[in-house]
C-alpha cells in the first residue's frame, strides 16, 4: 500500500513540490498502517510553541557539546598528563564520529518508534552521559562517556526537528525553522566563551556537569508537553544496514579526523576510510532491495531535497572550519586568551540568530534557494576578506569584526533555507527521516572541512597556512552557492502521473 500525503491548503509559499506526491519519490517500499489522518492531527497540534521551545533547547546543548570542549583542552591536558596528545584528542573526536554516525539512524527510527518516545529516551541518556563524563577518572572512561554523550544527542536532534514539523502549522514551519537553526547555530558559536567562561569558573568538569540540571528540566518538561503520537506501523529499520551505515560513516569520519595527526598514508587512517566507505556502500546497495532500509534513498530521487544535501555538504565543510579556524587564528595570530577568543566570535553568532530568524519568518518558501546562495556568498566574503587581509594587521575592529559577521550572518542565513528546503514537501511520518539524512550531509562535510583545515595547518609554512584554510573555506561556500542556485520550489502539488 502506499502512503500519501493528505491535500495541502497552505499558501503557495509552504506548499509542497509536485514531485513528492510521486509514489516514487516518497512512499517506503513496506506499509503504513496508520491512518492519515492520525498524522493530520499532529500537525499543528497544541502547544507548538512549547515544543519547539523544548526542542530548540535539546539542540543548543547538542551542538554547544560539539564546540565547547575545545577550549577546554589546556585543561584536560593538565588533568590528564600521562595520557598522550593523540589520545587525548579522542575527548573531541568520539562525540562527533558518534554524532555523524548515528544520525541517519536516529532519524529513520524516530518516524518508526515515535518522535516523542526517541526524544524523551535520548535527553535522559544525554543527561547521564553528561554526568558521567563530568565525573570521569581517567581518560578512557570520558571518551567512552563522550562517545556515548555523541550517540544520545544524535537521536535528539532528528527528533527534535520531527517534532517541530510535526506540531506547527504548515505556515509557520519556515519561522518555526528559523527559531530552530538560530539555536544550534547560536551553541557552535558562543561555545567557545561559554566553555571559557566555565573552565575558568571551576575546571573540565563543569562544562560536562551544566548539561545535568539543564537535561532534567527539558526532559521533565517534555514529558508533559509533548503529546502521545499514533503508531505507525512500519517496521524497524533493518539491523545489518543500520549497523554497516553506522560503522561506514563512523570509519570514514574518524579517518578524516585523524588523518592530518596519523599521517593519510597511515595503514589505521586507510583502514578506518576504505573500511568506512565499503561499510556504508554495504548499507546503501541493502537499503535499495530491504523492505524496511536503513537509509531512505527514495528522498534522494526528488532532486530538491538531494540538492539540499549537496548544499549542506558544503556548507557544513565551509561552517566547521570556520567554527575551528577562527578562535585558533585569535589566538595564535594575535595572541588572545582563551576567553578573549571566545568573546571574539561572539558577533557573529548574534547575527546568525538574526539572519535565522529572519530567514524563516520573511522569505517565501519558493525564495529559499536563492537565500542559500546568498548565504553562502556572504560566508566566502568573509574567508576571502580574512584571506586578503592574512599578516597586514592585527586590528580587530577593522578585520576580525566586519568579516566574522559577515560569516555569522552567512550561516544563520543558509542553515535555516537549507532545512526548509529539504523538508518542504516531506509527509510528517518522514519528517525525522530526511532531518537525519541532511544532518548527515552536514556532519560529513564538517569532518572534511575540519580535516582539510588540520592538513593546510600542519602542512604549510608560517605565514601560509592561514591563508590556505580561509581560501578553502572560500572554495566550499562557493560550491554551496551554486548547490542553492540549483534549488527550486515549484508551486502547489499536483496529482502524481503514473510510474512518478
Amino acid at each position: 500500500m502506499t502512503a500519501t500525503r493528505p491535500e495541502p491548503t497552505a499558501p503557495e509559499s509552504v506548499t509542497p513540490r509536485e514531485s513528492l506526491t510521486a509514489p516514487e519519490s516518497v512512499t517506503s517500499r513496506e506499509s503504513v498502517s496508520a491512518p492519515d489522518s492520525g498524522w493530520q492531527r499532529a500537525e499543528g497540534g497544541p502547544g507548538g510553541g512549547r515544543v519547539l521551545a523544548l526542542a530548540s533547547a535539546v539542540t543548543f546543548l547538542a551542538f554547544l557539546d560539539a564546540t565547547v570542549v575545545n577550549v577546554a583542552f589546556p585543561d584536560l591536558r593538565r588533568a590528564f598528563p600521562e595520557v598522550s596528545l593523540a589520545r587525548l584528542t579522542w575527548i573531541v573526536s568520539a562525540y562527533a564520529v558518534l554524532f555523524a554516525a548515528l544520525l541517519a539512524a536516529a532519524g529513520r527510527l524516530a518516524d518508526t518508534l515515535g518522535r516523542r518516545a526517541l526524544f524523551l529516551g535520548s535527553v535522559l541518556a544525554f543527561t547521564l552521559t553528561s554526568l558521567a563524563a563530568s565525573a570521569a577518572p581517567t581518560a578512557e572512561l570520558l571518551i567512552l562517556a563522550r562517545a556515548l554523550q555523541g550517540a544520545a544527542a544524535a537521536g535528539m536532534i532528528p527528533a527534535a526537528l520531527g517534532l517541530v514539523l510535526a506540531h506547527t502549522p504548515p505556515a509557520r514551519r519556515a519561522a518555526a525553522l528559523g527559531a530552530w537553526s538560530a539555536a544550534g547555530g547560536l551553541a557552535a558559536a558562543v561555545g567557545p566563551s561559554i566553555g571559557g567562561l566555565l573552565v575558568e569558573w571551576w575546571d573540565w568538569r563543569a562544562i560536562f556537569l551544566v548539561n545535568v540540571p539543564l537535561g532534567l528540566a527539558v526532559g521533565w518538561a517534555a514529558a508533559r508537553v509533548i503529546p502521545r503520537e499514533p503508531r505507525t506501523g512500519r517496521r524497524l529499520p533493518d539491523p545489518v544496514g543500520t549497523t554497516a551505515l553506522a560503522l561506514g560513516i563512523g570509519g570514514v569520519v574518524a579517518g578524516l579526523s585523524q588523518g592530518a595527526e596519523w599521517g593519510w598514508t597511515d595503514p589505521k587512517v586507510l583502514a578506518l576510510v576504505i573500511g568506512g566507505a565499503l561499510a556504508g556502500t554495504l548499507a546503501l546497495r541493502r537499503s535499495h532491495r530491504h523492505p524496511a532500509p536503513a537509509v531512505d534513498r527514495d528522498l534522494w530521487r526528488d532532486p530538491l531535497f538531494a540538492r539540499a544535501n549537496i548544499g549542506a555538504l558544503l556548507f557544513g565543510a565551509a561552517m566547521y572550519a570556520w567554527l575551528l579556524t577562527g578562535p585558533s587564528y585569535l589566538i595564535e595570530r594575535w595572541n588572545y586568551s582563551v576567553l578573549q577568543a571566545g568573546f571574539g566570535v561572539t558577533p557573529g553568532a548574534v547575527l546568525a540568530m538574526a539572519g535565522a530568524l529572519v530567514v524563516g519568518r520573511r522569505v517565501p518558501a519558493r525564495f529559499q534557494g536563492a537565500a542559500v546562495t546568498v548565504g553562502s556568498l556572504l560566508f566566502a566574503a568573509n574567508a576571502l576578506l580574512l584571506w586578503g587581509w592574512v599578516g597586514e594587521s592585527s586590528s580587530y575592529a577593522r578585520i576580525f569584526l566586519p568579516a566574522g559577521l559577515l560569516g555569522g550572518l552567512g550561516i544563520g542565513v543558509v542553515v535555516t533555507a537549507l532545512s526548509t528546503t529539504a523538508s518542504a514537501g516531506l509527509p510528517p511520518q518522514r519528517f525525522a527521516a530526511g532531518t537525519g539524512l541532511l544532518m548527515t550531509a552536514r556532519q560529513l562535510g564538517g569532518a572534511l572541512g575540519v580535516a582539510g583545515t588540520a592538513a593546510l595547518l600542519t602542512g604549510s609554512g608560517p605565514g601560509d597556512h592561514w591563508r590556505g584554510v580561509f581560501l578553502m573555506i572560500a572554495f566550499a561556500a562557493l560550491g554551496s552557492a551554486v548547490a542553492g542556485a540549483s534549488m527550486r520550489l515549484s508551486g502547489p502539488a499536483k496529482p502524481a502521473r503514473p510510474g512518478g
